[in-house]
């Protein structure tokens, strides 16, 4: 079978070989793109017998600060809530639980040295452009793109006395902060085993939609 790489000098097959890895790796990814796997935790005080009814969303003072980026976010989590057994309260009627929900996203700079495979040597470009060498037998080239840790947080209160009854959070990290579908998906894992529990924390696999 031919090999792409056994023309190449020496020197460069490593870097022909490390770009060839990179991009089947991306390109293998493809087929998990329509899916999104979260850590999920939950914490319930549900009482057995009661039924989800009615909802509104609470909001913090914070969030009241930036309305139409809370809106976006509650809009993600109305679906969740629903396929869970709530439906959103009529206007200008009382609602039988409050519901508050958070999105966070934070950005984690990667290191070429976070790589195992650097103890061997190799090249790393630096943000600048300029390459930075590191002495050793194998040259690699190092694409130091930003990861992301997303979580969406649920909270769910009675709305006679406030008390909190079921908390939900699903965590899972990228490339990205997180676009709708993504977050929408994590809403659903997070209320997936509601009004129940389990291991924390699990994992929880929702299908994007078509």
């Amino acid at each position: 079978m031919w090999n792409p790489t056994s023309s190449l000098s020496p020197l460069l097959r490593p870097v022909a070989v490390a770009l060839t890895v990179t991009l089947a790796l991306a390109l293998s990814g493809c087929a998990g793109l329509r899916s999104v796997e979260s850590d999920v935790s939950t914490f319930s005080k549900w009482p057995a017998q009661r039924k989800p009814s009615t909802f509104v969303f609470e909001r913090l003072p914070s969030q009241q600060a930036r309305p139409q980026q809370q809106a976006r976010f509650e809009l993600l989590a109305r679906n969740a809530l629903q396929k869970a057994g709530f439906t959103p309260a009529e206007e200008g009627k009382p609602a039988d639980v409050t519901v508050q929900v958070g999105v966070r996203a934070s950005r984690a700079d990667r290191s070429p040295f976070d790589d195992p495979l650097w103890w061997r040597g190799g090249v790393y470009y630096s943000r600048s452009g300029r390459p930075v060498f590191f002495h050793g037998p194998m040259l690699m080239y190092q694409f130091d793109a930003p990861r992301y840790e997303r979580e969406v947080a649920v909270l769910i209160r009675d709305q006679g006395d406030a008390e909190p009854l079921y908390e939900a959070r699903a965590v899972n990290d990228g490339n990205t902060p997180g676009g709708d579908d993504l977050l929408e998906a994590m809403f659903q894992a997070a209320l997936q085993d509601f009004p129940h529990t389990g291991i924390n924390p699990r994992t929880v696999v929702i299908q994007l939609k078509k």
